[in-house]
């Protein structure tokens, strides 16, 4: 029983830091920002 355990949290942790390498190469994946002018009318009575 403790050897499964141990196999197991070695697993989750080999699965955390392949997670963790895979999030530091594509978690920057934030949009290119960009200026947008958006001409307005604005109606005065």
């Amino acid at each position: 029983m403790r050897k499964f355990l141990f196999r197991l949290l070695a697993i989750l942790i080999l699965l955390g830091l392949i997670g963790f390498i895979g999030f530091a190469y594509v978690g920057d994946l934030s949009p290119e920002r960009t200026e947008q002018v958006v001409p307005t009318e604005i109606e005065l009575k």
